[in-house]
């Protein structure tokens, strides 16, 4: 999302301009990461929708109007730099809340670390937070949190030995692979098929063809985009593959089911990040549905709580234009309630910056087309 903020003049119109921050949503809005993007967008509208009715968001003394503008990348690096460069450099933006994919936020982080753009992305590459990128923030987890403990329950819990997985071909799915290969052996276990394809590819029965001869007991899904891995459980169904499916990151249960149906997917095991039933993230779903009339999907509350948390550390620093101000303000809020629950950022040791948020995760199990939790997870383990 972005926040372009227009420095008002002597004119009305000018001063009306300077109440008004203006969050735009720089995500994918089609194509095959659309889901992800939208919940993004409609997160920060309902965010904007909020503090817009109590008055308006009070930063330094002042009230500002916030709304929301969304921009679509399209999934792809090239059409988020042209964005980010039209937003940077024509809009005057200072925040930016996305890109959806890894290869678009590392294509526009050197136009928004330079000019001192705030992100808040959802890219999940370890290069995405550094030391070095200090106005890049991440408000999801991601498989380099999620995996292990997750993992470790699964193949304990449900005996998973030898792994099947396909990634896409770019820097999301080259992360995920490895992360995941990692994680599959300290379990115990094995990623012992791997097959990567292009993010536009419709048709897996080849790949798939090939990973069930080689005797995988189970396929895992992360890595890849609600409607991909909606196909991909279709498809191996169809196959005839009746061993377990799981999905160790990336909330995007509803929308597998509807691409793959019910049948297809009962029992598969997902990550989630949500429990439904804590009150915050039931009362964010509430809201959701009612704006949206669709269930949320599983990333929005991240965005949620993002785009609060930056309007908390607007109001802490006092400004809305400096950055620098803000950033510092926004590193040091801890212990914040949201939607997810007890919020606080982390990440130090893996990235040299805390800049990741540390929030609870859960494993669920798909019944009748509906998430049960089986396990309750921190980075420290699932029980």
């Amino acid at each position: 999302m972005i926040a372009a903020l227009s420095i008002g003049g002597a004119t009305q119109a000018q001063a009306q301009a300077q109440d008004t921050v203006t969050l735009g949503a720089l995500v994918t809005l089609s194509g095959a990461g659309a889901a992800w993007g939208q919940g993004m967008k409609n997160a920060a509208e309902i965010a904007a929708d909020q503090v817009n009715k109590a008055g308006g968001l009070e930063v330094g003394g002042k009230k500002y109007q916030v709304k929301v503008v969304a921009y679509d990348d399209k999934y792809q690096a090239n059409e988020a730099v042209t964005v980010a460069n039209r937003l940077v450099f024509e809009d005057k933006v200072k925040y930016i809340i996305g890109p959806v994919g890894s290869a678009p936020v590392l294509a526009i982080q050197p136009i928004t670390e330079k000019n001192g753009v705030i992100l808040m992305t959802l890219g999940f590459t370890a290069k995405a937070l550094a030391a070095d990128k200090p106005y890049t923030f991440r408000p999801n987890v991601t498989t380099a949190e999620v995996s292990q403990p997750q993992i470790d329950w699964l193949v304990k819990h449900e005996g998973l030995k030898k792994v099947g997985a396909l990634f896409p071909n770019d820097e999301t799915g080259q992360q995920i692979a490895q992360d995941l290969a990692g994680a599959y052996k300290k379990a115990g276990a094995d990623l012992a098929a791997k097959e990567f394809f292009e993010r536009d590819r419709v048709d897996f029965v080849p790949m798939l063809t090939r990973m069930l001869a080689s005797g995988i007991d189970a396929i895992e899904l992360d890595g890849n985009s609600p409607a991909t891995a909606g196909m991909i459980v279709k498809q191996a169904r169809e196959l005839g593959y009746t061993g377990k499916i799981v999905r160790t990151g990336g909330p995007a249960t509803q929308e597998i089911i509807n691409v793959a149906g019910k049948s297809s997917t009962q029992g598969m095991f997902v990550h989630t990040p949500v429990d439904p039933e804590l009150a915050s993230t039931k009362a964010y779903a509430a809201l959701y549905a009612a704006k949206y009339k669709q269930p949320m999907n599983g990333f929005s509350p991240a965005f949620y709580d993002g785009t609060n948390l930056l309007f908390e550390a607007m109001r802490r620093a006092g400004t809305v234009s400096d950055t620098d101000k803000v950033r510092k303000e926004l590193e040091k809020i801890s212990g914040y309630d949201g939607a997810l629950g007890k919020l606080n950022w982390t990440g130090k040791a893996m990235y040299g910056i805390d800049h990741q948020l540390d929030a609870p995760f859960y494993v669920a199990e798909v019944k009748d087309g509906k998430e049960v939790i089986r396990a309750r997870c921190t980075v420290s383990g699932c029980q």
